[in-house]
């Protein structure tokens, strides 16, 4: 079914700059010609940077590799008696979920927000990354908090995750919710040249602010907003943080697991009440390296994920108009309304 619908913040800045430097900083500023750039280095496991809720960490051992995944579990003040499980996308930390973490304990929801391993707080092996893996750690991660059974939402490469999740583990997923996720088309099928892995982290070695800056505004419509640069600068702060050349290849390796992963064509498998959910202007793709015609073609998430809903069985769909990429971002009560929606219909 189809529905349509940084350095100033500090308290001694202004001290420790001259009258004339001031003037300049000020003119600057008011012309919008000055990025707003992490005021310091976060860590590369955001040692230094505040979640929303407590964080907790659980241990286990990865390809020989002892690691940690930090999650916040937060508990609703009247429990209903059900789990919801979240999983961020590639570029974003799961402290970005805080608004729906808010709207879902409301509503009695207990709420499990891991960092999936390589990203935020958890550890940052050079491994073999796939979403085959992140799911197993997943489902240990539930096991460890005694949850036998979870409703899952995944946006963007969470998306990803938790489609392998619901078809990984089919009898512990009450319902699923894909928000904007990636895989829901075959880039290199579609005509994406393959790239090494060398490249994409010649890529994520590279990145600038300024590069960070002009990626992200490509994922909203119709503006962007000052709040949303939290998250470039949380990127950038673990980007440039005294591990920059491991941040690097663990970003490359895990670019590589969202190119060559694609779930599209195990969705007819999926056997759990599931909504698919889009931006209309989305248009996120891994295409950098590919000819124009051949990535002007793709992205086209009003439609995939349409031919989403319809392979599932049962899905249900709703396109989000004059949206980008990130619905529980850019409109936040639209998009808790109808998370909440479709998890009270499913109880």
């Amino acid at each position: 079914m189809e529905m349509s619908d940084t350095d100033i913040n500090r308290p001694d800045f202004f001290a420790a700059i001259s009258m004339k430097n001031l003037f300049v900083f000020l003119l600057l500023l008011s012309c919008g010609q000055l990025a707003a750039q992490p005021a310091e280095n976060l860590g590369m496991r955001l040692e230094r940077y505040a979640y929303p809720f407590p964080v907790r960490f659980m241990n286990t051992v990865v390809q020989q590799q002892p690691v940690e995944i930090a999650y916040m579990d937060v508990q609703p003040a009247k429990p209903n008696g059900r789990t919801v499980l979240l999983f961020h996308g590639k570029n974003f930390p799961s402290a970005y979920w805080k608004g729906t973490i808010d709207a879902l304990t409301n509503e009695g929801y207990r709420v499990i927000a891991p960092d999936a391993l390589g990203f935020g707080k958890s550890s940052k092996p050079v491994i073999q990354y796939s979403f085959s893996l992140l799911s197993s750690i997943a489902r240990e991660l539930l096991d460890t908090l005694g949850v036998s059974r979870t409703a899952v939402l995944g946006h963007s490469m969470g998306g990803m995750l938790a489609s392998r999740f619901a078809l990984s583990y089919p009898d512990r997923v009450s319902a699923l919710i894909l928000e904007d996720a990636l895989g829901l088309e075959d880039w290199r099928a579609k005509g994406v040249p393959y790239r090494r892995l060398d490249e994409w982290y010649a890529d994520e070695k590279n990145n600038t602010y300024e590069s960070m800056v002009n990626y992200h505004k490509t994922n909203y419509y119709p503006e962007w907003k000052e709040e949303y640069a939290e998250w470039i600068n949380v990127q950038y702060a673990m980007a440039k943080s005294g591990d920059q050349q491991q941040y690097a290849m663990v970003s490359a390796l895990t670019y590589d697991m969202i190119f060559n992963q694609p779930v599209v064509y195990e969705f007819k498998n999926i056997k759990v009440p599931t909504l698919v959910l889009a931006g209309s202007q989305d248009k996120t793709k891994l295409a950098r390296n590919a000819p124009e015609e051949v990535a002007s073609k793709l992205g086209n998430y009003r439609e995939l994920a349409w031919q989403t809903a319809r392979t599932i069985p049962g899905a249900k769909q709703v396109t989000y108009e004059n949206v980008g990429h990130v619905p529980h971002l850019e409109i936040p009560d639209r998009f808790y309304q109808t998370i909440t929606g479709f998890l009270a219909d499913k109880k």
